[in-house]
């Protein structure tokens, strides 16, 4: 996925370009390093992937990339936001130092909450200079607001602080991570479908996928934890050491690689179901349990 990466970093900075120079200097440094620290850049690639498999028009690639970076800039503000001393107080992140250790924790409270309406923002101007028509747009924004709120990733976060010292059972579980980790994936593939007027089964179809697929991700974070050196994944604490819940903790490491396993399968599933053929879907899949940070 290098190339793809690529693709994202690249409308990322026209994203930033556009945002930084009405920031006081105080506030672009924070929002700068939230955004620019690389990563995955899974969210993007996910949206980009579901458009061309539910066949939208053809577009330039930058363009199709400008739409997606809207949830590169919401999954950098909620970095940003769980990083923080009150949540997990994570000095690292990627390997490099966290906005709020370099920042302060201040600064990188506002660097956070000034992504969250960047966000929409940029999302409404890329979307209106590629055409989109104004319906389509304002699902577009719907979409992404719903994934970063209460029902989604804040809802999440306010259920993971909630459980730490406590054991929660696999439906509690479940529920904490189809917000926290899954909102906003499963919200980048049906944005992706939107953008490229996906028909309802579709859209379904990569919907089940996203909530699959997010599962699986998150699973596969919890044996990466128990299983690697905070050095191999650029990041400390662990989760154990913050004594949360975990699907290692509640599966066991084997127990965990195949639920993991099992939601890929469950997504591809509903993929051929509605008779998606994306080989690019079935690889992303498969590199969320695979990879190895």
């Amino acid at each position: 996925m290098r190339r793809e990466r690529e693709w994202v970093e690249a409308a990322l900075l026209r994203a930033l370009d556009r945002l930084l120079p009405e920031l006081p200097a105080a506030l672009a440094a924070p929002v700068r390093l939230g955004v620019t620290t690389g990563g995955k850049r899974l969210r993007p690639i996910l949206f980009v992937s579901a458009y061309r498999a539910a066949r939208g028009p053809e577009r330039p690639v930058d363009q199709l990339y400008d739409l997606a970076a809207p949830l590169e800039l919401i999954h950098a503000y909620s970095l940003i936001h769980d990083d923080l001393p009150c949540m997990d107080d994570a000095p690292l992140r990627r390997g490099q130092p966290t906005p709020h250790a370099v920042y302060g924790e201040a600064e990188a409270v506002l660097a956070g909450a000034t992504l969250i309406p960047a966000a929409g923002r940029h999302l409404w101007w890329v979307a209106g200079e590629a055409g989109v028509e104004p319906g389509g747009a304002r699902e577009l924004l719907r979409l992404l607001a719903r994934a970063a709120g209460g029902a989604g990733m804040v809802g999440g976060q306010a259920l993971d602080l909630d459980a730490e010292g406590r054991a929660l059972d696999r439906m509690a579980l479940d529920d904490l991570h189809r917000r926290k980790t899954g909102a906003l994936l499963t919200a980048a593939l049906e944005m992706g479908g939107v953008a490229a007027g996906a028909s309802a089964d579709v859209r379904g179809a990569l919907v089940e996928y996203g909530r699959e697929i997010g599962l699986a991700f998150q699973i596969a974070d919890d044996v990466l934890d128990a299983t690697q050196t905070a050095e191999t994944l650029g990041k400390r604490p662990s989760d154990s050491e913050l004594d949360k819940s975990t699907y290692v903790r509640l599966l066991g490491v084997a127990g965990a690689r195949t639920e993991a396993r099992s939601r890929v399968e469950s997504a591809i599933r509903a993929l051929d179901r509605s008779h998606v053929g994306s080989p690019e879907l079935r690889a992303l899949a498969r590199y969320v349990v695979e990879r190895g940070h």
